[in-house]
């Protein structure tokens, strides 16, 4: 029977990108019924304190996020995860900051018309964004971030990883993640990270 699986996360967020990289190697090799949705750092820390450095990221974030959250409305969950590969693809290990060049090859990616980055600048479907940011936020508590995972419906922030794990590393992993899912009395496994993202 197949794990299901719901992955939160912000495209911005390189943590949730190598997160998604190992959930991504572990469904070549286990039954996984994921689902992926958006959720918003801008939103998530939009009443919080934060350095001037970290808010002046927000708006470019949201960019990002806003356009998701368009694109599954407009086009269906089925578009969700190959947008957020070519954005990411791009924001990640491409290291580009630009929307501008981002948004418009990410679009050509996935097929989508180079009109639809107005989405980007749009708060349209901010009620959607918004509603799956706390779809996913509201299952750990607000003192998270992204991403956030459920598994079989037991919802955790993380794992935070670098590098994405592959192969049977990848897999002893989940299997990890799996187990302390299934214990209803775990919370809360952390260390101070002593690495940056890496990205391979």
């Amino acid at each position: 029977m197949a794990d299901s699986v719901d992955f939160w996360f912000d495209p911005s967020c390189p943590w949730a990108w190598m997160t998604s990289r190992w959930v991504g190697e572990v469904s070549e090799h286990r039954d996984l019924n994921v689902t992926w949705h958006v959720m918003s750092l801008a939103v998530l820390n939009e009443d919080k304190d934060v350095d001037d450095d970290y808010k002046a990221f927000f708006p470019r974030a949201l960019k990002y996020t806003r356009l998701v959250a368009a694109a599954q409305e407009l086009h269906g969950q089925e578009i969700v995860k190959p947008l957020y590969d070519a954005l990411g693809t791009r924001i990640h290990p491409g290291g580009s900051t630009e929307p501008g060049e981002v948004i418009p090859a990410a679009l050509a990616e996935v097929g989508l018309p180079a009109e639809f980055a107005a989405y980007a600048d749009s708060d349209e479907f901010d009620p959607q964004m918004r509603a799956s940011h706390f779809d996913g936020i509201n299952r750990v508590g607000q003192d998270v971030g992204t991403p956030v995972i459920a598994v079989n419906d037991v919802a955790f922030f993380g794992p935070v990883i670098s590098p994405a794990p592959k192969g049977e590393q990848a897999l002893k992993l989940w299997d990890g993640v799996v187990a302390a899912a299934s214990f209803d009395g775990f919370f809360e496994i952390k260390r101070t990270r002593t690495r940056e993202p890496i990205f391979d």
